[in-house]
């Protein structure tokens, strides 16, 4: 069934790498298709994005992320703005370029103002509403170093406490930036008409460890989020409030069959205690790749919890080298599965009764993603099992 709601998304060098992939990738697995497109870029080009965070230093940190490709034709989105259903911009610098591009301040302004449809817009992306006149009476958060830009253009500044706090003023949504993306996702399904059912509270643990995968952690965390789940994330070896160093894998800019260099992502947040944990509290555990399942498999505890999910009928779900952690718990035995080159024969030694090479696989309650370019059809799957729905 082809999607029913189709949203576009400004993109453009330098944007915040998470607030480009979660919308990108949580709303398709949520049945909503998202539109790329950029001033001077074809469908097809990449975009380097950026990783902001704070790494001990008094500004937040920007490290080189991914390339994400543009797969929408900017002048023919300009063009018919109402055929689209809502606007998403993430953060970044590059929409510094797009405030003083004509047509992009006008693409804001038409959804801001004649179309009113959704608009997200997050970390210093608001600067675009300011350019377009539509800030004039709205209520509005942003990065700390927006608010005179906000109150400047006749906004109302509203402070982001906590960092989760997406503000809903009509049909424009703002944030700080990608903590909040949870409400974001959930505030954007509504603001479409959308209704969700049965995610209400159902729990998820994410397993982690240092040098887990930037966007399989983060993106199906935020995304389940955002259909009401209790999402935690847990580490063996430390304690809540602890990050885990992510690590992006960025296979899109290299030749099929190439090794991708590893660089440095987002930390990525433990949000509860490894003691606390309770097999009983949680519907599904999630394994991320990277190279952190090469942590969790030599721990004993962290193994036998995968399995102690499996045997009490739970959902297991886990992205390429995660399959380490399912294959140590004897859980790919006779299961279909989907499984990156990385893991290939990793999956095959563990006695899986078919590998597939792409995509994402459900077999039972075993979920599993070949690698992050998959996470749409992953999320899916995983929403399916978990018996939410979300209609349109």
């Amino acid at each position: 069934m082809a999607p029913s709601k189709k949203v576009l998304m400004l993109c453009g060098d330098y944007m915040e790498d998470y607030e480009a992939a979660v919308p990108f990738y949580a709303l398709a697995g949520l049945g909503v298709a998202v539109h790329c497109a950029t001033p001077g870029k074809a469908p097809g080009d990449p975009c380097l994005t950026a990783v902001h965070d704070f790494l001990g230093y008094e500004l937040y940190t920007e490290i080189p992320g991914h390339r994400f490709r543009v797969t929408a034709d900017f002048a023919a989105a300009a063009a018919d703005p109402s055929s689209y259903d809502a606007l998403v911009v993430p953060g970044g610098r590059f929409v510094e370029q797009l405030s003083v591009d004509p047509e992009a301040v006008a693409l804001v302004g038409a959804f801001a103002g004649e179309l009113r449809r959704p608009v997200v817009l997050t970390c210093h992306s608001q600067v675009l509403l300011a350019a377009a006149g539509a800030m004039g009476g709205v209520r509005c958060t942003a990065f700390f170093s927006l608010r005179p830009v906000v109150e400047l253009a006749g906004g109302t500044w509203v402070e982001p406490d906590p960092f989760s706090l997406c503000v809903a003023d009509g049909h424009v949504l703002t944030a700080i930036g990608w903590p909040a993306h949870g409400e974001i996702i959930g505030q954007l399904v509504r603001a479409l008409g959308g209704r969700v059912l049965g995610g209400r509270g159902q729990g998820v643990l994410f397993l982690c460890a240092d040098y887990v995968d930037d966007y399989e952690a983060n993106v199906p965390f935020r995304a389940l989020a955002g259909v009401g789940c209790r999402v935690e994330a847990a580490c063996p070896t430390k304690r809540k409030g602890e990050p885990c160093v992510t690590a992006i894998y960025d296979d899109v800019a290299v030749a099929p069959g190439a090794v991708s260099d590893e660089k440095r992502g987002h930390n990525f947040v433990m949000t509860v205690d490894w003691a606390d944990i309770n097999v009983d509290d949680y519907e599904c555990v999630v394994v991320p790749g990277g190279r952190s399942p090469e942590l969790l498999v030599t721990n004993e505890k962290a193994v036998a919890l995968v399995g102690q999910f499996a045997a009490k009928g739970k959902v297991v779900a886990s992205i390429d080298q995660g399959h380490l952690v399912l294959a140590a718990a004897g859980l790919l035995k006779g299961k279909r599965c989907a499984s990156g080159v990385p893991m290939r024969v990793v999956s095959n030694l563990a006695g899986a009764a078919a590998v597939e090479p792409q995509g994402a696989v459900a077999d039972g309650k075993l979920v599993t993603a070949a690698s992050w370019p998959d996470l749409a059809e992953f999320i899916a799957r995983l929403v399916d099992l978990l018996g939410i729905t979300v209609s349109f």
